[in-house]
């Protein structure tokens, strides 16, 4: 009997190099695809519930109407402690039944005073310690990525993820840009003044989001008038936001927050 049998099927030795190949160059794309969308910068600075405000200060706020407060998460929230209501000054303030907290027509939120009925007290107590924590950890950073870059005069550059520090002030003349994406992380110690010139404009690219800026300034913050600007401001003092500013972030000082026909969203 005659048994035939059906020759197996030998794949040729080009084709197999070719799938070797194929699968190597896929393996090395999405080793570069996730090297690309891995967030690079600093661990992000923990706002614990100071994040629930727009806008904190210790010794006050105060508007020159009509300015514009009003956010997404944080909801326009802003809160004054120690200090009592007497703190906030050009608000037009109507408290609420509860005695909690207060309402303005300039700020699309809840307003908040350390003489206000508990638990707003306590509450604003832990949201201020908070903020104190935030403003120590990120100044306590170490290990820059650049060091008093520019002198400190930053306009006209462009700024990428990363912990910069500056032993001096910083002053934008003109616009700057930070550029990243949407995970990446910037903190600024700015060991002295930080001021932002007239008209002048911050941008973001690439994917940048404002909530992952913190810029922890040492002393004072002015923000010219009708400049632009992005990020979280921690203040070691007063932060002052001059006629026609911007703001996409939040203004959380530790001494008072003035704001002149400003807009600050968180």
């Amino acid at each position: 009997m005659e048994i035939c049998c059906k020759p197996s099927k030998i794949k040729p030795a080009s084709k197999i190099l070719a799938k070797m190949l194929f699968n190597a160059l896929t393996t090395v794309l999405a080793a570069l695809y996730l090297t690309k969308v891995a967030a690079t910068g600093p661990e992000a600075v923990n706002l614990g519930t100071a994040g629930g405000f727009t806008i904190l200060a210790k010794a006050g706020i105060s508007t020159v109407p009509p300015s514009s407060i009003s956010g997404y998460d944080a909801a326009g929230n802003i809160g004054v402690s120690p200090i009592a209501a007497t703190g906030l000054t050009g608000f037009s303030l109507t408290m609420d039944r509860s005695g909690t907290f207060s309402t303005s027509t300039q700020v699309i939120g809840e307003v908040f005073a350390a003489s206000y009925t508990s638990p707003t007290p306590s509450q604003l107590i832990t949201a201020v310690s908070d903020m104190e924590a935030a403003f120590t950890n990120a100044t306590g950073r170490v290990n820059p990525d650049f060091t008093n870059l520019a002198t400190g005069l930053i306009g006209g550059l462009t700024l990428r993820p990363g912990l910069y520090t500056w032993s001096t002030g910083v002053n934008a003349a003109t616009g700057f840009t930070i550029s990243g994406t949407s995970t990446d992380t910037w903190i600024f110690q700015v060991a002295n003044t930080l001021t932002v010139g007239t008209g002048v404009r911050v941008t973001l690219s690439g994917g940048a989001l404002a909530k992952n800026i913190v810029w922890v300034v040492s002393s004072s913050v002015t923000l010219g008038v009708g400049s632009h600007f992005e990020g979280v401001l921690l203040g070691k003092t007063s932060i002052t936001a001059q006629t026609g500013a911007t703001i996409n972030g939040r203004l959380l000082a530790q001494t008072n927050v003035a704001l002149q026909l400003a807009t600050v969203t968180a």
